[in-house]
């Protein structure tokens, strides 16, 4: 049965205890569901998702990221903070120049699934 906005509606209520006990064991807490929820937040910023797809290419420095994509190093810089603080990218010093990286190849996965996943 559907109601007047198209929406299936069931005539009588009806639970599966068995598949909703099964489901609720495997629910992660609250906590890490919000974890989650916050870090797919990084990846709905078009900047964010820049810096990460030239950082999947090659290891680079604020100044070329900031060439590369035509954008001031200080927006850039800003950006790698929040991609830091998120655990998405790393640094290392090489005498006075600071060049990122993607953190791990779970980063690396994630955008390339995403990728993937836009473009079939």
């Amino acid at each position: 049965m559907t109601d007047i906005n198209g929406v299936e509606r069931c005539d009588y209520i009806c639970t599966h205890p068995e598949v909703i006990s099964a489901v609720t064991e495997q629910m992660p807490d609250e906590e890490l569901l919000y974890d989650l929820a916050e870090l797919y937040k990084i990846f709905g910023d078009s900047t964010r998702i820049k810096i990460l797809y030239v950082l999947l290419e090659a290891e680079m420095c604020v100044c070329d990221i900031a060439q590369l994509l035509n954008m001031s190093q200080s927006a850039i810089s800003h950006q790698l903070r929040v991609l830091k603080q998120s655990r998405l990218v790393k640094f290392r010093r090489d005498g006075k120049i600071v060049f990122y990286s993607l953190a791990d190849g779970h980063v690396r996965t994630i955008i390339s699934q995403g990728m993937e996943h836009i473009t079939e």
